[in-house]
């Protein structure tokens, strides 16, 4: 069967995505032209099509070499969005990886692109068209793992698990300083002052309490000695899930989480720390799933900039057996 080859040269009236181009071109629909695209049909200046997002501008020259009697198939994607990673996903739940710097909600003042949003616009395109309904949350500039409820009914079961201190939440930290206990347990009762800040405080009936177990993973000292900083990198895990426990908990034994601008900021610095988000990451997340009961437990490594960070000291082994 003969191939057909199409071509046309762009101008100012059909500048833009080159998808829309071929389309015209072969006069198929918007779904078949991003398939021949994805199946090599179509040149740009001489030199192969690799995206259907790609765009062209007036003097390019776009050609399409097709069988008209093929059906060509849009190959699946995957969703590309700098706010989340998933990990897992049903028809009841979904399981991302957030990245720091990303809101969970949105605040009082709106803004936009928070999690619960990217999340739900995802959702949006599949075929049941569901939305995210929040669970739990992490700081802006905290990354890691967030179960959302597809219904609302759902997120309900979750949050009843997380008041009920069911779920597993283990949280990875860079500390400022030398943590001198191999593990141990902070408990205390936390307040939120007039500017949203929590303390540490008695217990009282507007205060939270917080239980945060902890060990040692890594005493960090500088490969340069001249640096004088140690850190220490340390697993906590939530007994339970108050907000801002684990930085206030650990500004307040001395040791702030690495760029915390909140809590202890002066000391929270480094030399080789030049993120704006935390040394801070939601590692695992544990829960019994809303609807067989089954326990689901979801883990992620560490974020490059923390790894790096690590990296990029020497450990010292005087941790106790």
């Amino acid at each position: 069967m003969p191939l057909t080859s199409v071509s046309t040269t762009v101008d100012e009236t059909n500048e833009g995505r080159v998808d829309i181009i071929v389309r015209e071109l072969s006069e198929t629909s918007r779904s078949q032209a991003r398939g021949m695209i994805d199946h090599g049909c179509v040149m740009i200046n001489g030199s192969p099509c690799k995206s259907v997002g790609t765009t062209v501008k007036p003097g390019d020259l776009v050609a399409v070499r097709y069988d008209k009697h093929q059906r060509y198939r849009e190959k699946k994607r995957q969703w590309d969005d700098r706010t989340f990673e998933i990990v897992f996903e049903d028809e009841h739940i979904i399981v991302v990886n957030k990245s720091a710097g990303t809101l969970t909600v949105p605040t009082d003042r709106g803004e936009p692109n928070s999690l619960v949003d990217r999340v739900s616009i995802y959702l949006s395109y599949s075929k049941s068209k569901k939305e995210a309904f929040v669970v739990h949350r992490l700081d802006r500039e905290t990354s890691g793992l967030l179960v959302f409820g597809k219904h609302e009914p759902i997120a309900d079961l979750l949050i009843e698990q997380f008041k009920d201190r069911r779920p597993t939440r283990v949280f990875h930290a860079i500390v400022a300083g030398n943590v001198a206990e191999d593990e141990g347990t902070f408990e205390s009762h936390l307040a939120t002052g007039s500017n949203l800040d929590r303390y540490e405080t008695r217990p009282g009936k507007d205060t939270d309490q917080a239980i945060t177990h902890y060990k040692v993973v890594r005493r960090l000292a500088e490969r340069e000695s001249s640096h004088g900083e140690e850190t220490t990198l340390i697993e906590a895990q939530l007994e339970t899930s108050k907000r801002n426990q684990v930085r206030v908990q650990f500004a307040n034994a001395g040791h702030p989480v690495l760029g915390d601008p909140r809590y202890k900021p002066k000391e929270a610095t480094h030399a080789r720390w030049h993120r704006k988000r935390m040394a801070l990451h939601a590692s695992t997340l544990g829960f019994f799933h809303p609807v067989s009961g089954e326990p689901v437990n979801f883990d992620t490594p560490l974020p490059s900039a923390m790894e790096k960070f690590v990296a990029g000291a020497r450990g010292r082994s005087d941790r106790k057996a």
